[in-house]
């Protein structure tokens, strides 16, 4: 199929991203779809040593630019070598996490002016963004009583109550300026319920990349 899609995957903690993930790549096994899975930040050597540092929790108070800073360099470095050469090779793209959690975590979370990151985003990746992107939507009382189940928290996992409940107003503010591009998942809902909701948001985005290659070759 050469009508290769990029999704990312967003939303904040415990939103069942990671299990979900699982199925979007079973569908597309199910259909014959080539495809790679990554992360930010991270998805390349360098990005993912970006990413260790990021996420590790230190003594020092990280300067929210300074943090800023290295996930736009370790999205310009996942871009260039990893996702664009996936879609040009025609197989689909799967990213857990890509821009919009620039805005919601340092947006939101860190009250980073918005400009200051669509600017970084045209210098870094010229404001590339995903085809779709599922947004797991959840209060963030529930999310993190989720995540506090699974391994010991990182920095940003350490942070208060208030951080992320401005991320996930930010993910929404996003969401109503690019309301075409968001696929909205109820992640309170049960896991079979995500799941239904997940699957037949897949299916469509299949039916419709299908459905243009249909018209190229008739064009």
């Amino acid at each position: 199929m050469s009508s290769a899609k990029f999704i990312s995957i967003e939303g904040g903690e415990g939103g069942g991203k990671t299990t979900n993930l699982e199925l979007m790549k079973e569908i597309l096994s199910q259909n014959n779809i080539p495809f790679i899975v990554t992360r930010e930040p991270g998805g390349t050597p360098l990005a993912e040593e970006l990413r260790a540092l990021l996420l590790e929790n230190r003594d020092e108070k990280v300067n929210p630019v300074a943090e800023l800073l290295m996930m736009f360099a370790a999205r310009a470095q996942h871009v260039e070598t990893v996702i664009k050469p996936a879609l040009a090779a025609g197989k689909w793209v799967i990213s857990d996490r890509f821009t919009d959690a620039s805005f919601a975590y340092q947006g939101g979370g860190r009250n980073i002016d918005w400009a200051m990151i669509e600017s970084l985003e045209a210098l870094a990746i010229k404001s590339f963004k995903p085809d779709k992107t599922f947004l797991f939507d959840l209060d963030p009382v529930t999310g993190m009583k989720r995540a506090a189940s699974r391994s010991e928290y990182d920095r940003f996992e350490n942070e208060q109550m208030d951080f992320f409940k401005k991320v996930r107003q930010a993910y929404h503010r996003r969401m109503d300026e690019q309301p075409s591009r968001f696929i909205l998942i109820d992640a309170s809902k049960p896991l079979d319920e995500v799941k239904l909701q997940v699957k037949q948001s897949l299916e469509l985005i299949i039916s419709s990349a299908i459905n243009e290659q249909k018209k190229e070759f008739s064009s």
